[in-house]
């Protein structure tokens, strides 16, 4: 960690760092709960370092994803400690930080919550719906806005998958996040994520209608539908 006193004086902007930083700073300039610029921009940081030269199937820069995420959540989940969380979610995952470098240079919150949304754990790496079921449990409500949101850009970009993971993706998605966005949109209206997924899976299935093929459409309805009680810093709407 050779770079914790002196990350400012390397960090690069870039045009998806520029994108997300110009709204938050639109955004802070409308609330009375503003949230802390540098730690967004050190998280940027470090995501852009660890993340490096991976690339995502678009060809885009992996990093590019997580700082979507973010940049989408930022309109209803204001707060630094998810922001900061979305755009370190797959580092501990894809990359060499680790849960122990993220607490020295983040502090414990931040370090535990990537490490909730890492798929991979001491006995076996799980499955996305898995991850989803274990929030839910916990009752970590807010990190399922993060896992929604990671989902719903995925489900952007699908195309570029292959079809196996098309149809892979689609199955999970329709079977455990759509019941998902459904239960959050209970707490976040106007998101309306429920729609924004359902209609996403409908288009890559009326583009590719052989995907129907086997393919299980029920729901899982694990979800039951009280109001949300957020754990971080107060939900804005």
């Amino acid at each position: 960690m050779e770079d914790i006193s002196c990350w400012e004086t390397k960090f690069k902007a870039c045009v998806y760092s520029n994108k997300l930083l110009d709204k938050l700073l639109r955004l802070n300039e409308k609330t009375d709960n503003k949230i802390n610029i540098i730690e967004i921009k050190k998280a940027i940081y470090y995501a852009k370092k660890y993340h490096g030269d991976q690339k995502r199937l678009s060809g885009e820069p992996y990093y590019s994803h997580p700082l979507e995420i973010a940049y989408n959540i930022a309109d209803c989940f204001f707060t630094t400690d998810i922001l900061v969380t979305s755009i370190l979610h797959d580092t501990i995952e894809d990359t060499k930080l680790t849960e122990k470098m993220i607490e020295y240079i983040f502090g414990p919150t931040i370090a535990s919550q990537v490490e909730s949304l890492t798929r991979i754990k001491p006995d076996r790496k799980i499955s996305s719906a898995e991850m989803v079921k274990q929030l839910y449990a916990q009752k970590k409500f807010d990190l399922l806005v993060v896992k929604i949101f990671d989902r719903l850009h995925n489900m952007q970009t699908i195309a570029s998958k292959s079809p196996e993971k098309i149809k892979r993706c689609l199955e999970e998605t329709i079977k455990n996040f759509i019941s998902l966005s459904i239960y959050l949109s209970e707490s976040m209206p106007k998101m309306q994520l429920d729609q924004k997924i359902t209609n996403l899976c409908y288009k890559s299935l009326s583009k590719k209608p052989h995907m129907l093929t086997n393919l299980e459409m029920s729901l899982n309805d694990d979800f039951q539908l009280p109001f949300l009680i957020f754990q971080s810093e107060k939900y804005q709407n």
